[in-house]
């Protein structure tokens, strides 16, 4: 599972942001994939955590650009 803390995304710099935050999508997709397939029901939490980690990630990366 991949949860990332704001005090781990206050420490990143921009380009392993960028980095991480496609890391994040390509793990989303394998996880909406493992969904569709009817995989089991444990992924649920990683797709929440993951969508989670990528919504903080985005926040502050829009904070920056201000």
């Amino acid at each position: 599972m991949t949860y990332l803390k704001a005090r781990d995304i206050d420490n990143m710099s921009d380009e392993v942001r960028e980095a991480r935050l496609l890391e994040l999508r390509e793990e989303l997709l394998q996880l909406r994939a493992q969904q569709a397939l009817g995989g089991s029901s444990s992924n649920m939490g990683d797709y929440k955590a993951t969508r989670r980690s990528i919504a903080r990630l985005l926040t502050k990366m829009n904070e920056k650009k201000e």
